[in-house]
Order: structure tokens, then C-alpha cells, then sequence
């Protein structure tokens, strides 16, 4: 290049030269101006070069870049995210959530008794046995509530109430929650195997109860506990000075797909109150009938205290559950009569690939893996148990109860549930005798529930 430009240079200076040069020879003066301009050229050429080999050596620093910003990241989460879980939850990037909740059940439901023993109020009736209203959600910094009421038969009976702080498996609640009893009782009634609960679970007064309890969760252990008052409806009575103790723990490995769970649970209970009284009462597998076939009727009660067993697996389709819960009432001045309950049970999903599901201490939802949205017809569960409550002990006659139920269940998608029972059951020391004065006979009693939840 550095040739090149020496070239052209002098190729240049040669045409400027005036045409004369060209057309004559040219006198000595002519040839001295020649050779200073020539001389003057070299010169300009030398000093180019010299440009050039520096600019050469030293190439001029490229220009800074200039920054762009980065696209966002497709995988980087929204401020604020919504998701289905039956209903809309709203989650956002700083730990917020909320999710409103609720659930209804109509049932339909009766007691065939003989005669003279319920009447007309033991026959087939329908109510709204449950409508759930609340919200619930997280707070930043490990904090969580939920808030939810009954509504059903025109009463507002706050259910879950409650707040709860945890950050690890040690986790601190206050407010309303079940105390904690039996697998029946903590499994929700929007799983349980079938319209009711056990007997011992009513008759020995199980109910959510206002409180601070804590709760520790490992992968294979769950220990609950708590000091609990009453329920927040009897709180509002100045007298009811009630507080109890409870505890629970779990021991619940899973072995491959087989999921074992055992448990104990215990129970204390002081009324607070010289006259205090209790009763232990149960109805026949049928909440369309206030009639209660074995009832102690009033005790005076100077204290309480429980103590349950539970064990249950789930293997496959298959699952098994029993328990059995003991009862004392502690009486001024009369004996102290110990009350007993329980249950075994076993039952299986007919319908394949699909398992009872269990959670925390709890049995869980009842999902179909072929619902049916996608072509399937849901998850269908037979379930059989034998049920047993005896309230006959230390002088009191309550009567004893025993029953043998069936029942099916059928999902049709996640938080559809139609739930059909039948039971036969058998009273002796009955509250209610039968026209002719016999106090041990036989009933049977029949359900069917429709349940939607969200």
C-alpha cells in the first residue's frame, strides 16, 4: 500500500508539470526547478510513509461496546402469579398467596328403627349437612391463615380459624383447629370413608377447640401438641373456664409404595367448673335425626382424660384402618366409668391405577387418574368397616352400639365426590326402647352425599 501511494503521488506531480516540459527539451534552469520539486515530493512521501508505518504499528483502540440490555429470562416467574386449585390462588414473587375455599355437601339420609323408637324423624330426610365459606394463604416471613365459617341451615359456626408461623417442620399455630385426635377425626370430612365418622369421635365430644399448639414434621415422624380451651361458640359463655391438653404422635414411613402410619394420641380435659356435666351420646350413623340410640345422659364431670390408638397402610389399591380410643370421666363421689370406641376397616379402589391418598398424619383426597374430563369414569373406592362404642361402665348405662357398614365412593373428577353407605346396626341398653319396652334391637341406617369442593 505504502508503494502504491509513493506511485501515485508521483504520478500525480509528473501531470501537473506544465505540457512545455514535455514539448522541448528543457534549459538547465527548467531542470534545477525539476529536481527541487522532485526533491520536495520525496520529501512529502518520506513523511507519508512514516504516518503510515506509525498508524500501522498502532492500531487506533476500538470504540467502547455499547451495553444492551439483556432480553428478560423465559423461565423468570411474574410478580404476580394465578394458578387453579379448584379455585383461583394468586401468588406473588414476595411470598404472598391467597386462595379462597369452601365446600358443600347435601345429604340425604334416614334410620329404619322399630316401632316406636324414632318415629317419623328417623325417616329418609335431606339437608345441607356442610357449606364451607373462607380463605386462606401465606404471608411473607413464614406466616400462615386460613379463615372459613358454616353456613349451612341458616347458623354461622366459625370452623378453621387460625394462624400459623413456620419456617422449618417446627411450625406454631394460634387460633381455632381440631385438637389432636384419632386419624377419623384429622382426616377431613371430604375424604373420610364415609358419610360419618365413627361413633367414638361424636360421643366423646371431638370438636375444633380455640388454642396455641405446635407441631413438629420430619420425613417419617409427626409430633403434635397443644393447650386448648373450647369451641369459640360455648367460649361466648362467661361459666365455660374449660382447658385441655392434647398430644399426638405419628410414625408414618413409607416402604417402597406401601405407606404405614401409627400413631397414639392423649387427651386431658378440666371443666373448670364444680358443676360441670357432660354427656357421651351418639347418632346413628345419620345426621338428618337428632335421635341418639345410646346416650348417658347428664354426668357430673370434675375431669377427663383419653387415649387413642391408630394404626393404618396403604398398598396399592388396598387400604386398612383401625382405632380405638378410651374415655375416663374422673366424678366427684361416684366411680370413675372408662368409655370405649373403635373401629377396623378395609377397603379398595376398584377402578386401576388409582389409590387412597394420604398426608400429613391424614388420609388425603381420592384423585382419578382418568377423570371423567379426560374419556375415564373417575375413581371408584368399595369400603367396608365394623364399628363399635360402648357406653356402659361404672354404674352408667349409655348402652353399646355396633354396627357393620358399606360403602361406596365415587370421584368423577378431583373435587366431585358422591358418597352412598348402608349400615346395620345393633343396640343394646338402648336410650330409646321400642313399643313393647325392649331396649336391645336392631336398625338400619342408609346415606347418599353429594359434595363439590374448591
Amino acid at each position: 500500500m505504502r508503494h502504491a501511494l509513493t506511485a501515485a503521488l508521483l504520478a500525480t506531480s509528473m501531470f501537473s508539470l506544465p505540457t512545455a516540459v514535455h514539448a522541448q527539451a528543457m534549459t538547465a534552469e527548467e531542470a534545477a526547478q525539476l529536481r527541487a520539486e522532485l526533491a520536495a515530493l520525496k520529501s512529502q512521501v518520506q513523511t507519508l510513509e512514516t504516518r503510515l508505518d506509525a498508524a500501522t504499528a498502532q492500531p487506533a483502540p476500538a470504540p467502547a461496546p455499547v451495553s444492551t440490555p439483556a432480553p428478560p429470562s423465559v423461565t423468570a416467574k411474574p410478580a404476580t402469579e394465578i394458578s387453579w386449585k379448584g379455585a383461583p390462588e394468586v401468588k406473588t414473587a414476595d411470598g404472598w398467596s391467597f386462595k379462597p375455599r369452601g365446600r358443600m355437601q347435601v345429604d340425604l339420609a334416614g334410620v329404619d328403627t322399630p316401632a316406636g323408637v324414632t318415629g317419623a324423624r328417623g325417616g329418609l330426610k335431606t339437608e345441607f349437612r356442610r357449606v364451607y365459606l373462607g380463605v386462606d394463604g401465606k404471608i411473607p416471613g413464614g406466616f400462615a391463615y386460613r379463615v372459613e365459617a358454616d353456613i349451612a341451615n341458616n347458623s354461622v359456626e366459625l370452623t378453621d380459624v387460625y394462624l400459623t408461623y413456620g419456617t422449618g417442620p417446627l411450625s406454631v399455630t394460634a387460633g381455632q383447629i381440631k385438637p389432636f385426635w384419632s386419624l377419623d377425626e384429622m382426616t377431613s370430612d371430604l375424604f373420610t370413608s364415609f358419610m360419618e365418622r365413627a361413633a367414638f369421635a361424636q360421643a366423646f365430644g371431638f370438636e375444633r377447640r380455640l388454642g396455641l399448639s405446635a407441631q413438629y414434621k420430619g420425613k417419617d415422624i409427626l409430633l403434635q401438641g397443644g393447650v386448648f380451651g373450647d369451641n369459640v361458640n360455648d367460649l361466648l359463655d362467661d361459666s365455660n373456664n374449660a382447658l385441655s391438653i392434647d398430644g399426638r404422635v405419628v410414625w408414618m414411613p413409607k416402604l417402597g409404595d406401601t405407606q404405614l402410619h401409627l400413631a397414639a394420641s392423649g387427651h386431658y380435659r378440666d371443666p373448670n367448673d364444680p358443676a360441670a356435666t357432660g354427656r357421651y351420646r351418639a347418632r346413628p350413623f345419620a345426621h338428618t335425626t337428632d335421635v341418639r340410640l345410646v346416650d348417658t345422659g347428664l354426668l357430673g364431670v370434675s375431669s377427663e382424660r383419653g387415649l387413642g390408638l391408630e394404626g393404618a397402610v396403604i398398598a396399592g389399591p388396598f387400604h386398612a384402618a383401625g382405632e380405638g380410643f378410651w374415655q375416663t370421666v374422673k366424678r366427684t363421689g361416684s366411680a370413675d366409668p372408662t368409655f370405649f370406641g373403635g373401629y377396623a376397616e378395609v377397603g379398595m379402589v376398584l377402578t386401576p391405577g388409582d389409590a387412597r391418598g394420604y398426608k400429613d398424619g391424614a388420609f388425603d383426597r381420592l384423585k382419578p387418574s382418568k377423570p371423567i374430563t379426560a374419556g375415564g369414569i373417575g375413581a371408584i373406592e368399595l369400603n367396608a368397616r365394623y364399628d363399635h362404642l360402648d357406653l356402659n361402665d361404672g354404674g352408667i348405662i349409655g348402652g353399646q352400639q355396633r354396627g357393620a357398614l358399606i360403602g361406596l365412593v365415587w370421584a368423577p373428577i378431583d373435587y366431585i365426590r358422591i358418597t352412598a353407605n348402608y349400615g346395620r346396626l345393633w343396640i343394646d341398653d338402648a336410650r330409646i326402647a321400642t313399643a313393647t319396652g325392649d331396649r336391645s334391637y336392631s336398625a338400619d341406617t342408609f346415606g347418599l352425599r353429594t359434595q363439590v369442593d374448591f
